[in-house]
């Protein structure tokens, strides 16, 4: 078992552990979790014996081999296929050894043959094809040199690589940053059967619920291991925050009850002994921290000034980069205001192709494509972060969006996306790309889209930041179309599915559990695109009702969630207007009127979604009765 004895650890002037004891058994699966700079990859490096520890010790059997995902890969001529196989040192060993063996004629070949054949040497090309293909690397892909391949496709490689090793202790920090949904839900149900121990670091909430065991959070310079996976940690977690808060606020009213006594009898003989205890009392009170559980990020979009109807229309277009080879044929597709699209397909089906059509950076090879008069499109792209001036801080790129808008409004809005104080001044060229990211979202909804289109929006964000977003997203009027492996986002926000396979894009009657078991089954795509025979009518007619009363549940759900966020806001409003130095001149008040005018705004939106509330779950009601 690994153990982690009173280990500390900073790095420079940071403390990151101190005193941190851990114990994890053989064949647990824990997701690490913590704040950015908490020291997770820190723990990792430790364990890879890269850091010592400043105090306390490490012990962990010295047998066990440990695996990890390489960084970097060097532009190699070998084939990605024996790169992988490279990862299983004890098979590559005997080859090597065997090859000797035969060249010297050894009478030691038959049992070396004979301990390859023990270790399973003879399928290692199998299972480095399979890990490859699971990865979604074709036939001739594997046989292609890792030079030619690009760097997202080369940390496939080496995480390839690192499952062919025969690892007792397997370190993962992000692989899913690099994977589409399919390889995603491959990996996944790699790893639930994978026998070793497991450290896993990952922000896709889904991903650590289907793998892990156990919850391992960094925080305080501690190390705690919680069991469950992440959703039981985070109920636990909430428990826990929820008591220290209650216990805060109780020692604060015990303390403060203290100092009013100690101030009012200190200077009194005939309480002067009683006065001198109670401030022993309060010299021995341990502070209890207090629950900072609320997220740094604070965001909405905004409402966009009008919205043509519809706003965009395909009709039977072709599109692609090269004349003769289109990536897509005969779309069409209508969206309105308040369509929330979300887009499935493996990797290369054309995806991100079909978004850039829809945002007008590829224009059609043939059809049509018609914006509606006032389309404002909001358009989220992975390139767009090499966009952002590096010299420009966060505030300059909002000034350049709207120079008549009040400095102070602008770094409000920038402090909702945790650019505050003198971050919202820093150039943004050493930003990490978790922080470029958000400086790119807050851009796009400064402008008031009312057509949102994104492109995996959350590769470099956190926990708290895609919570953020969904959020967001989930208040958000316009239309929307989404491309995400993150399966939490992808649930919360969107209401129907599109296909892109084999060139077409088509409608997806299902949700993504459906669509798991479309890509495991070969023949799912002619089933879903087909029309019903008459034998399948009533099977067809029961799978759109299913489809319809899961909408309505999302819906119903949705709803729920933004009626306690509207209650939430206008109790905290009430205590602001309780204020009375806010009605000293009332007429005179920017502060009052712009509360009261926000108190107006969400009565109106607590209501309007009370009313939708009832209508989702009346006829939510009728179709599950029926």
């Amino acid at each position: 078992m690994i153990q982690l004895q009173q280990v500390s650890l900073s790095r420079g002037a940071k403390p990151l552990f101190e005193n941190a004891s851990l114990s994890i058994f053989p064949g647990q699966k824990a997701g690490v979790t913590g704040a950015n700079g908490s020291g997770k990859s820190s723990l990792f490096a430790l364990l890879r014996g890269l850091l010592l520890p400043e105090r306390g010790q490490i012990d962990f059997p010295a047998s066990w081999q440990i695996a990890h995902v390489a960084q970097e890969t060097p532009a190699l001529p070998e084939p990605a296929l024996e790169f992988v196989m490279d990862g299983d040192e004890p098979m590559r060993t005997l080859e090597r050894s065997i090859a000797l063996a035969e060249q010297q004629d050894s009478l030691h070949l038959g049992e070396l043959h004979a301990q390859f054949a023990s270790i399973g040497g003879y399928s290692a090309r199998a299972k480095a094809g399979s890990l490859l293909n699971g990865l979604g690397f074709s036939s001739q892909a594997q046989t292609m040199p890792v030079a030619s391949f690009s760097g997202g496709w080369r940390m496939r490689l080496n995480l390839a690589r690192a499952l062919m090793c025969r690892s007792d202790l397997l370190l993962l920090d992000e692989p899913t940053n690099h994977l589409d949904l399919e390889a995603i839900l491959w990996l996944e149900e790699w790893l639930i059967h994978y026998p070793g121990t497991l450290l896993l670091v990952s922000h896709d909430r889904d991903f650590l619920d289907s793998v892990t065991t156990h919850t391992l959070h960094i925080e305080h310079q501690a190390l705690r291991l919680y069991s469950g996976n992440y959703s039981a940690f985070e109920i636990i977690r909430a428990e826990q925050l929820a008591h220290q808060q209650s216990l805060r606020e109780r020692q604060e009213r015990q303390r403060a009850h203290l100092e009013s006594f100690i101030e009012r009898f200190r200077a009194k003989a005939t309480k002067a002994r009683q006065a001198q205890s109670r401030i022993k009392a309060l010299a021995k009170m341990g502070s209890v921290a207090a629950a900072y559980a609320d997220s740094p990020f604070e965001f909405s979009f905004l409402a966009a000034t009008h919205a043509p109807d519809p706003l965009l229309t395909l009709s039977n277009i072709q599109c692609g980069y090269s004349a003769d080879q289109p990536i897509l044929h005969n779309v069409t597709l209508s969206l309105r205001s308040g369509d929330r699209l979300g887009i499935l397909g493996s990797n290369g089906s054309g995806k991100s192709t079909l978004v850039k059509l829809l945002a007008g950076v590829l224009p059609p090879m043939t059809g049509e494509r018609v914006a509606g008069q006032g389309l404002r499109i909001g358009y989220f792209a992975q390139h767009q972060l090499e966009q952002l001036d590096p010299d420009g801080s966060p505030l300059q790129h909002v000034l350049r969006l709207s120079p008549d808008t009040p400095e102070h409004a602008l770094r409000d809005y920038l402090g909702g996306f945790n650019f505050r104080g003198d971050m919202a001044l820093q150039a943004c060229a050493h930003f990490s790309g978790g922080e470029k990211t958000r400086l790119a979202l807050a851009l796009l909804i400064w402008q008031r889209p009312n057509l949102i289109l994104m492109d995996e929006p959350t590769n470099h964000l956190d926990m708290d930041m895609r919570q953020a977003l969904e959020q967001a997203l989930q208040g958000y009027a316009g239309a929307m179309v989404l491309i995400s492996h993150d399966r939490a986002l992808l649930e919360s926000t969107c209401d129907q599915f599109i296909l892109v396979n084999s060139g077409s894009v088509t409608p997806f009657d299902g949700d993504l559990d459906d669509y798991r078991r479309f890509i495991r089954q070969e023949t799912a795509p002619a089933v879903i695109t087909a029309k019903p025979s008459v034998g399948k009518e009533e099977h067809s007619r029961r799978r759109q009702q299913e489809a319809e009363q899961r909408k309505l549940s999302k819906m119903v759900a949705k709803l729920e969630n933004d009626i306690n966020q509207y209650n939430t806001e206008l109790m905290a409003l009430d205590h602001q207007l309780a204020n009375p130095d806010l009605y000293v001149n009332p007429t005179q008040n920017p502060e009052l009127q712009a509360l009261l005018t926000k108190q107006t705004r969400l009565k109106a939106a607590l209501e309007q979604a009370e009313t939708d509330w009832l209508s989702a779950h009346d006829t939510l009601s009728a179709t599950t009765d029926g």
